[in-house]
């Protein structure tokens, strides 16, 4: 039985960029029970963005003394570059506050797995922001894999594909292997994570990883052949470098497919202002990019299943407010996500395939 919230829950949110502003700063103060408390950002334009944006929440210069006075929170968001994830996080954990991290949850899987059991042992919920399992397209394709729609499922197919032919500032284009910047890290994150949540384990990576764009210093172009314990094999494509985008799903069965193109809408409402609960559906796909279920022959235009970010905050709030509920992503699925990442780094270097455990 779901407890009573006597009072909102306080969040402080770690870093306002990109990630913190659009993303998890909107969905913090939309979702009943949370309340966006105090962010961490000492950038002038930010905190004037802040004040605009959420009032109600005070800007504070530094994690550390953010963390100063843990009683004065409940729930701690890391929303910062990747280098810096397991150090705020295993801060936040020590300090005994339950703690969200944004993708990846660290730089190497042993980092993960560290905080993973950092939180156990403080006995605090750790949960980390994989916002793409409530995309409306990979809603709908778990439904129809669930649900047996297309029968025994034998190949996965999922791309994350842009065309960015010159690389922008910022520390996802630096060398430093300690920045885990690149295309495999930001959005083949997803792809992993979307491919073991529908799937399950892997026994076997190989893959593909390189760098196309001159001027380049990290990955910006990726292949990943997953083979899972079940015998479904998972295909992921993630690149700065597609000038004509693939399916963004293909969903292979013995009795049928679903082929489905175009991106969630959810991520470009957001960076536009945009807000869930807005007096305004969220997360509907357009007509023209409903994806396709059946065979050749005999195939259906599917509407696709409305996208729900709101859906991972609402599931923190749940787990807080009833100690015992699982958290809306699992740390050490987190773990399981690395632990790919980094085999496929081995593969791509060596030119083999790495098998698993």
């Amino acid at each position: 039985m779901t407890a009573e919230i006597s009072r909102p829950l306080r969040v402080g949110l770690v870093g306002y960029g990109l990630a913190g502003s659009a993303f998890h700063a909107p969905l913090i103060a939309g979702t009943p029970g949370l309340r966006l408390e105090a962010v961490v950002t000492a950038n002038p334009e930010r905190r004037e963005r802040l004040a605009r944006e959420h009032p109600g929440a005070r800007a504070v210069d530094t994690p550390e003394l953010l963390l100063a006075d843990p009683e004065a929170l409940d729930l701690v968001v890391v929303a910062t570059p990747n280098r810096t994830h397991a150090p705020l996080a295993r801060a936040a954990l020590r300090a005994g506050l339950a703690t969200v991290v944004d993708k990846p949850l660290a730089g190497t899987a042993a980092e993960a797995l560290e905080l993973c059991r950092l939180a156990g042992d403080r006995g605090v919920l750790l949960s980390v922001f994989q916002n793409r399992r409530w995309d409306g397209d990979f809603l709908t394709a778990s439904r129809l894999v669930r649900g047996g729609a297309l029968g025994r499922v034998h190949r996965f197919e999922s791309r994350f594909e842009r065309f960015r032919p010159k690389p922008k500032p910022g520390w996802r284009e630096l060398a430093d292997p300690a920045e885990a910047g690149g295309t495999l890290y930001d959005l083949g994150s997803h792809l992993v994570d979307q491919a073991l949540t529908l799937f399950g384990p892997v026994e076997t990576v190989y893959a593909e990883i390189d760098v196309r764009r001159d001027g380049a210093v990290v990955d910006d172009d990726a292949f990943l052949a997953l083979t899972h314990a079940s015998g479904t094999r998972s295909h992921l494509w993630t690149s700065a470098v597609t000038p004509l985008t693939g399916p963004r799903l293909r969903v292979l069965g013995d009795t049928a497919g679903y082929v489905k193109s175009g991106m969630d809408p959810q991520e470009a409402d957001l960076r536009a202002g945009l807000r869930p609960g807005g007096g305004r559906p969220w997360g509907v796909d357009r007509p023209e990019r409903y994806g396709t279920l059946g065979t050749d022959g005999s195939a259906i235009s599917l509407p696709t299943d409305p996208g729900d970010y709101p859906a991972f905050y609402a599931g923190v709030a749940a787990a807080l407010a009833a100690p015992g509920t699982p958290p809306p992503v699992d740390p050490y699925d987190a773990v399981a996500t690395l632990t790919v990442l980094e085999a496929a780094r081995g593969a791509a270097a060596t030119g083999l395939t790495v098998r698993l455990g």
